[in-house]
């Protein structure tokens, strides 16, 4: 029996193997009338590895990319270029039902609003029960037992009282986590939480976090984490990518990203956060450094370069390579001294 191999060709190990890799993806929509139709690059020469029981944070302003990331991983979108590769098999370009189906068994989502991600006319035990079936993961006389055990899990006590409720009669907090529970019927190897606590009350937000953290950690599951909060990314994350304009910017330990950060844009981000020992004068400045970009029309270099106040002529001509700030930590600026090998 062969070796399993990385998208590069090189043998590797398959415990130490990334268990997602992401190589050169790009998505392209098309939006508007016919004849005056754009493109809109959602998602631009993407390069991302994720690593088995890692969690990795995904942060970025609303129109930024990261959305379209999940949803292109789970293939809800086509993607236009590039590759996913899950346990080291490149999905194709157009799967069939079957591979499709598999790979969605491996690969899970949390969506963002637990208000309309849940059928209204279905009870908890009916949404749950779906992916039980649509994967054969247990027979039809375990699949009760199979549901309260997930109740249990993501905290939906006593079991009996939600079994047969329906979504209106939850709280949010209680529709994302039979959201998490649906998710983790698949028995998923990789989860992808799409901002799951910016919808909910602030009083439950650290709940949810806990609770996902919690189940990454007994499931042995890989999480991408997606969001705007920089707090949150840094409470739940190992690696932290900033994404912009549909690009990563800056990728390495959560801790070092945040607290020394080395592209502009994350100075930015870090900045915008309010701070009450923060002159108004500071606050002003990071809100006066503009709005993200348009995709339909994306300059030719960096796309953050109009923004930036450290911006150079050559920022305008192409997008930087990746350079490295320190072990693991990476940037896209021409700020950092040290260009990667």
């Amino acid at each position: 029996m062969t070796s399993p191999t990385t998208l590069s060709g090189t043998d590797v190990n398959p415990a130490s193997a990334p268990l997602l890799e992401v190589r050169g993806l790009s998505t392209v929509y098309g939006v508007g009338r016919v004849g005056r139709r754009q493109e809109v690059a959602a998602l631009t020469d993407l390069d991302l590895t994720v690593a088995r029981g890692e969690v990795l944070g995904l942060v970025g302003e609303s129109g930024s990319g990261k959305t379209t990331f999940a949803r292109t991983l789970v293939y809800l979108e086509r993607l236009t270029a590039g590759t996913i590769a899950v346990d080291g098999e490149v999905m194709p370009k157009h799967p069939s039902v079957a591979r499709l189906r598999e790979h969605r068994r491996k690969v899970q989502m949390i969506f963002q609003d637990p208000y309309s991600s849940l059928d209204p006319l279905h009870t908890v035990a009916h949404a749950i029960t779906q992916p039980l079936r649509a994967f054969n993961i247990v027979s039809r006389r375990q699949e009760r037992a199979e549901v309260e055990e997930l109740l249990q899990q993501v905290g939906l006590t006593p079991v009996k009282d939600f079994f047969s409720r329906y979504p209106h009669e939850l709280s949010g907090g209680q529709r994302q986590r039979v959201g998490i529970a649906r998710a983790l019927a698949a028995r998923p190897k990789l989860l992808i939480a799409d901002e799951p606590t910016s919808m909910l009350d602030v009083s439950i937000r650290l709940t949810i976090m806990n609770l996902l953290l919690d189940l990454q950690d007994s499931h042995g599951l890989s999480l991408i984490f997606i969001t705007h909060d920089l707090a949150a990314a840094r409470y739940v994350s190992d690696r932290i990518a900033i994404m912009y304009a549909g690009r990563l910017v800056e990728i390495g330990p959560a801790g070092v990203v945040l607290g020394e950060p080395i592209h502009p844009y994350t100075m930015l981000l870090r900045n915008a956060v309010p701070d009450p020992t923060q002159s108004s004068v500071a606050r002003i400045q990071a809100e006066e450094r503009g709005e993200p970009p348009d995709l339909t029309a994306l300059p030719v270099g960096c796309a953050f370069a109009p923004r930036c106040e450290f911006a150079r002529e050559e920022c305008l001509v192409g997008f930087p390579a990746w350079r490295r700030g320190g072990e693991g930590h990476e940037a896209r600026c021409v700020l950092v001294d040290e260009e990667s090998p």
